[in-house]
């Protein structure tokens, strides 16, 4: 038990440095204008491939549990009706 408490004192005293090691380029002006250009794609698409792809399985399975529910609650209302 010993050495678990003197690692984890030795853990807490490092200093945490707030400083980045690299330099990122700021492109969120660029993303702005890239998501508010009016083209006539939805802002949930405008990401690509990915976003579509994200939207359609997400629809999929919305429609899917739905459809499982309303199946389940019918099946449930005839077991207890009986």
């Amino acid at each position: 038990v010993y050495p678990l408490f003197q690692s984890l004192r030795q853990i807490s005293q490092r200093t945490i440095s707030t400083a980045s090691r690299r330099q990122f380029e700021n492109r969120v002006p660029e993303k702005q204008k890239f998501f508010q250009e009016d083209n006539g794609i939805p802002v949930h698409l405008k990401g690509g491939i990915m976003d579509a792809l994200l939207y359609k399985v997400t629809m999929g399975l919305t429609v899917f549990g739905k459809a499982n529910i309303k199946i389940f609650m019918l099946w449930y209302n005839f077991q207890h009706a009986n």
